[in-house]
């Protein structure tokens, strides 16, 4: 594997480092920026071959493929005066920044750094690696497809090539709603506990019942309204609550939040 570089080491670098080294008896050098510098230093010292840079242009320099994952407000100031030759390959992480726009940042900044244009033909990979990639347990979304970063994500679970820019952005919308589940399931967890169960024991309870729907998923051979059907009885109680609950006009306001999420995106 090709020595990995990572600017920006938040959540996201972190689940990619921990990924990495899952159930692994080795891997390729890791090259981690000093921004998250507390984060960094704890993943240099749990594992061996993972080295934090003086800073983010050592991490390009020592990498051949290097991983953007700053947030979006920061990528101006990460990115300063960066220069990346062409034959780097470079991820692109960062939630709502195009691969055109990114293009642009770093042909400016290798501009006002050498009176050069070295960034303008580096390859740039859109993806959407998620936190359970430390488990190698996310599929990860990658725009356009390169055998290089699919090979990598294929390794922490798997990656879904997409053709363009439109589908990537429908696909990273969906990742909107990751909390909105966490917090129904929080609103079970409340509701049961409003009614005299332990919130301890409502909470290992609702823990259980999703998990168990969510290794469901893992059979592939059924569509999700057929799980769903294969979970509810004509007039039982899983029919009642979807039926009241997530009515119509429910599942129209979730489309229309996500055409708005996705408005914004593009």
């Amino acid at each position: 594997m090709k020595p990995i570089g990572i600017i920006g080491v938040g959540e996201i670098g972190r689940a990619i480092v921990e990924g990495l080294h899952h159930g692994a008896a080795g891997s390729a050098e890791v090259f981690l920026s000093p921004r998250g510098a507390r984060t960094a230093a704890e993943l240099s010292e749990r594992y061996e071959g993972v080295r934090v840079c003086a800073d983010n242009q050592e991490v390009v320099d020592r990498s051949e493929l290097v991983i953007i994952a700053v947030r979006r407000q920061d990528r101006h100031e990460a990115l300063a005066g960066l220069k990346v030759d062409e034959d780097r390959i470079v991820v692109n992480v960062m939630a709502g920044v195009g691969n055109d726009e990114l293009r642009r940042i770093l042909a400016t900044e290798a501009t006002e750094a050498t009176e050069a244009t070295e960034a303008t033909d580096v390859p740039l990979v859109r993806a959407i690696p998620l936190p359970a990639i430390r488990e190698r347990r996310s599929v990860t979304v990658t725009c356009p497809s390169h055998p290089e970063v699919d090979s990598l994500f294929e390794q922490l679970g798997g990656a879904l090539p997409v053709p363009d820019e439109d589908a990537f952005n429908v696909l990273s919308a969906l990742t909107g709603t990751l909390t909105a589940h966490y917090t129904y399931l929080a609103t079970l967890t409340s509701w049961a506990a409003g009614h005299g169960i332990a919130p301890d024991e409502a909470d290992r309870y609702v823990r259980g019942l999703f998990q168990g729907i969510g290794r469901s998923l893992g059979d592939e051979t059924r569509s999700l309204h057929q799980l769903a059907a294969d979970h509810e009885t004509p007039g039982g109680n899983n029919e009642r609550i979807r039926t009241t609950w997530f009515d119509r006009a429910n599942s129209e306001a979730l489309k229309k939040a996500l055409d708005g999420l996705l408005a914004d995106l593009k």
